[in-house]
């Protein structure tokens, strides 16, 4: 099964507002020393057959810093899912655009692997949350289910 389904499919279900409640995880973040330090965000993520997706993405490089620099990699574990699928693992860029479509001064950070995979979007909400909206960049209803705390 595959990341992009479940996420895909979480979202929408978030949209619709019939997915079972995802937990947030996370503490608000010690002070950033250095660029090259990894930003860690983690969450729960709903789930259609499980009891949720837990997704850390970790983000090397500053928004400053050159395309080359700013890599991923976002990990997702299935929790009590039936089929007991593999843990994913996806690496590759990510940008920062601006703007959404209700908020033109918003940051978003835009996740594209390497290879085969969909590219993540995600609103940057404050320096400690992202939160995963669609590739228009709109916020779904249910948004706060979406959500991504820094560590």
């Amino acid at each position: 099964m595959q990341i992009r389904t479940l996420l895909a499919g979480s979202a929408l279900l978030a949209l619709l507002g019939g997915c079972a409640a995802g937990t947030q995880q996370g503490e608000a973040p010690d002070a950033i020393t250095a660029e090259e330090q990894a930003a860690i965000y983690e969450g729960t993520l709903p789930c259609r057959n499980c009891a949720g997706i837990d997704i850390e993405v970790a983000l090397e490089g500053s928004e400053a810093s050159a395309d080359a620099e700013r890599t991923f990699t976002l990990d997702a574990n299935y929790r009590e899912h039936p089929q007991n699928p593999p843990a994913e693992t996806y690496q590759g860029q990510w940008d920062v655009l601006s703007g959404t479509a209700a908020d033109p001064e918003a940051t978003v950070y835009e996740l594209t692997p390497q290879g085969e995979g969909q590219i993540y979007y995600f609103l940057k909400l404050d320096e400690s949350t992202l939160e995963l909206i669609d590739p228009q960049r709109r916020r779904f209803e249910n948004g706060e289910m979406l959500r991504l705390q820094r560590q």
